[in-house]
């Protein structure tokens, strides 16, 4: 259990990388106007590219680990016991960084780019009023959507796991359909996205790491390129699904044959960060946006030499993601020092407890 628990612990950090990747290069490469070397700007279009091309390797193989792990309180915990160990620590951590984000980012686009135009932006985290910002947390149009997933997700998954069979069916078409027949929410569509790889871990992940840990790769590389072939034709024409599909079982099997091969302690790198996503998820948004604002004002500027131009396009998602790695990690380590672990942690709730007589 020990090695298992660590080599998809691994890939939870890879994840979480990825995702902070993305937010720092939608934040930063297209609002980059006054780039000097043409290499610069064709190296913030290939960080773009790049960008969109990782999408099917990123939250598909999160949500499926995810539902994986809560597999257990799906199918043998009592809702009461699942209300207070499960969903009550997500809502808590929800609601509080959606006020602590909305805060953060107003007073940071107000000090850093006052002349940005935020009424078009469609997140709660850049709300105009307290009903703009409930609205927004609502319908999950907010940088915390993964976490407003997971609770919708895991309600659901219990609620309907007699009928999950023919359910994961119909939430594989839905996975299809959004992208044709969006729903005018951005959040709520990528939470009916991804639902199908929750679901997928949580009802059927015992069952497919066992297949997976089964096989016998070299015998079915041909079947794999051919599907992986397929998978992405059919990505280019906006159904996703079977890449995101073939990423989860091969970045799986990845991790599993390298655990087997050589032995990963829990000071590994990505183990440390796969222990800590709550922290840097919660945590990177109101850095990133912080940097990026910086950044870009100097960029558009036009004062940097060539140089330095060069070398901040080029290594800025990396140098964002160990900043908002060790920021996070901070956070967390502060918060359990100073403040009994409150930011990630829901407070002990008040229980009656009746006198004895």
């Amino acid at each position: 259990m020990k090695q298992k628990a660590l080599w998809i612990n691994q890939i939870k950090g890879l994840c979480i990388c990825l995702v902070v990747i993305y937010h720092s290069v939608i934040t930063f490469y297209p609002h980059l106007v006054a780039l000097h070397a043409p290499l610069s700007v064709l190296l913030a279009k290939c960080w773009v590219t790049f960008n969109l091309y990782l999408a099917p390797f990123r939250m598909p193989v999160f949500f499926f680990i995810s539902g994986y792990l809560v597999r257990r309180y799906i199918d043998e915990v009592d809702w009461k016991t699942c209300l207070d160990k499960r969903l009550w620590s997500i809502i808590w951590v929800l609601a509080l960084w959606g006020v602590l984000q909305w805060q953060a980012l107003t007073h940071l686009n107000a000090w850093l780019a006052p002349e940005r135009d935020l009424n078009t932006a469609s997140n709660a985290a850049y709300a105009d009023s307290l009903t703009g910002f409930i609205t927004g947390m609502l319908t999950a149009s907010t940088s915390l959507w993964y976490l407003y997933a997971l609770v919708v997700y895991f309600t659901l998954c219990k609620l309907l796991s007699r009928w999950r069979t023919p359910l994961v069916v119909l939430l594989a078409l839905a996975s299809i359909a959004i992208n044709f027949m969006p729903l005018p929410w951005w959040g709520m569509n990528s939470v009916v996205r991804n639902m199908i790889y929750y679901s997928l871990g949580a009802w059927y992940g015992v069952q497919l790491m066992a297949w997976m840990q089964s096989r016998v790769w070299r015998r079915d590389a041909l079947a794999v390129a051919a599907f992986g072939a397929v998978s992405v034709v059919l990505w280019f024409v906006g159904v996703p699904l079977p890449l995101s599909l073939l990423s989860i079982l091969l970045i799986m099997a990845l991790f599993y044959r390298l655990e087997q091969r050589f032995a990963v302690g829990p000071d590994n790198v990505l183990n440390v960060v796969g222990s800590n996503t709550i922290a840097i998820y919660t945590t990177h948004r109101i850095l990133i946006e912080g940097v990026s604002l910086l950044m870009i004002h100097q960029l558009n500027g036009g004062t940097w030499p060539v140089w330095a131009e060069l070398t901040l396009v080029l290594f800025y998602p990396f140098a964002s993601l160990l900043i908002c790695t060790l920021v996070g990690l901070g956070a967390r380590n502060l918060s359990r020092a100073l403040a009994g672990d409150i930011f990630f942690t829901p407070p002990a709730r008040l229980t009656l407890v009746q006198a004895t007589r």
